[in-house]
């Protein structure tokens, strides 16, 4: 699953020990382990291999540089949603023949930086994009290739809300029932050819069968415009594939493969996959030092100096993500994710960082070992949606991220300073 293990009562990072890296680096810290990423993905392009797929890895999950130059290394190609990630991922030595620009609002100034780039693909998320896109490519007097996001009203058990994008009433997509019409009135567009059809239900999906229906209803509107003669030649399946949180909820690369490829193979159809948090979750953890710990009322708290601005994923989608001090000794070694180990010493305690709000907190009512000033605690499965969507609200500068190679290790983003919190007003 990943490549953070406790040896002798020390958390390591690959062979690194995850204490040597914070006494230079400070907390709190991102520290990513390249073995893990790697490994991921490599897993799910050989489960999938049979179907030939360009693999697009979701920038949106974790985008720093040396992330995606070792996912490009591997052959990986991207899944951009902004002008910022279409920057990021030619930076980092992605190919334009392997990028697609996914996104519901793409800005003229965003479309002209694809364009420019040559970009595989667009995913087209509404009528007006789409004949947006078709204006400036006649302006330019440059033709591109496009793919329609189709919302097959899948729905899918244990999906958040707000991470849910496969129903009617989210705002992605074209509804399939007005799609192939959609298909017949694209058809005449001089510049923008609108040759594939391009699915994302929503994220983490943890069973195979909301892809089995989506792809399913996919390939029926595409036998339905072939009747008419408007070919699909390009099916992207988006990604959502879940990874590990609480235990072993996450079907593995193959199980997800064993059920999709079978639908696919014999398609005359070049496959996309979108493949995210699966890739990037394990891969990473937040690393923080205990400040303070306190009672109110019948409530203990660990307060510490990671905060929701670091990591706000637990009050954002009320997610879960396993936490246990760096140095728990051998006697307490950590329990499985699904339970909760208990001993005379634990505690029942709110870990909450120092921003002003009542929803700071990384994890409520979870049973730790007792813990003082000065300990470290490992949050784990936060490679994905983690310093991608941390932010400076209270004026605190941005964690640092590390990037461990066996033995090796090197900061891969520096901490931010208080002159990085204003350089861009002054």
């Amino acid at each position: 699953m990943d490549h953070f293990r406790y040896i002798d009562g020390k958390l390591f990072a690959e062979d690194t020990a995850v204490e040597d890296i914070i006494s230079e680096v400070g907390s709190p810290t991102y520290i990513y382990s390249r073995r893990t990423l790697t490994e991921h993905y490599a897993r799910l392009a050989q489960a999938f291999a049979p179907l030939n797929p360009i693999v697009c890895y979701s920038i949106k999950s974790c985008g720093n540089l040396a992330i995606l130059r070792s996912l490009a290394e591997l052959g990986s190609g991207f899944d951009v949603v902004s002008g910022g990630e279409l920057f990021r991922a030619v930076l980092a030595g992605g190919k334009p023949s392997s990028i697609v620009f996914a996104g519901v609002g793409k800005t003229d100034a965003e479309i002209h930086e694809a364009l420019d780039a040559d970009i595989f693909l667009f995913n087209i998320e509404s009528e007006a994009e789409f004949w947006n896109i078709n204006r400036i490519c006649g302006q330019r007097h440059q033709r591109a290739r496009a793919a329609l996001r189709v919302n097959p009203d899948i729905s899918s058990a244990g999906t958040h809300q707000k991470t849910l994008t496969g129903k009617k009433e989210t705002k992605f997509g074209v509804d399939i029932d007005r799609a192939a019409a959609f298909y017949r009135q694209a058809a005449k567009a001089e510049f923008l050819s609108l040759t594939g059809l391009h699915l994302h239900i929503g994220s983490p999906i943890k069973s195979t069968q909301p892809f089995v229906d989506a792809i399913t209803k996919a390939l029926a509107l595409i036998d339905e415009l072939a009747r008419e003669g408007i070919i699909i030649d390009t099916l992207d399946i988006g990604g959502g594939y879940a990874a590990f949180y609480e235990g072993n909820e996450a079907p593995s690369a193959a199980d997800y493969a064993a059920a999709i490829v079978p639908l696919l193979q014999g398609r005359r159809l070049k496959i996309v996959l979108e493949p995210g948090r699966s890739i990037s979750c394990n891969a990473g953890i937040l690393v923080s030092r205990v400040t303070y710990t306190k009672q109110g009322g019948r409530k203990q708290f660990v307060i510490v100096d990671a905060a929701m601005n670091d990591l706000i994923r637990p009050t954002l989608y009320e997610s879960y993500h396993f936490i246990w001090p760096v140095q728990p000794g051998v006697a307490l070694q950590p329990p499985s994710r699904s339970s909760e180990l208990r001993t005379p010493a634990d505690q029942k305690v709110d870990v909450v960082g120092p921003v002003c709000e009542s929803g700071d907190y990384l994890a409520l009512d979870r049973h730790l070992p007792s813990l003082k000033r000065g300990d470290l605690l490992a949050i784990f499965s936060a490679g994905a949606y983690g310093f991608a969507m941390s932010s400076q609200y209270n004026a605190r500068p941005r964690a640092a991220e590390v990037l461990v190679d066996g033995k090796h290790w090197k900061v891969i983003r520096r901490r931010e300073t208080y002159q990085d919190l204003i350089a861009a007003e002054l």
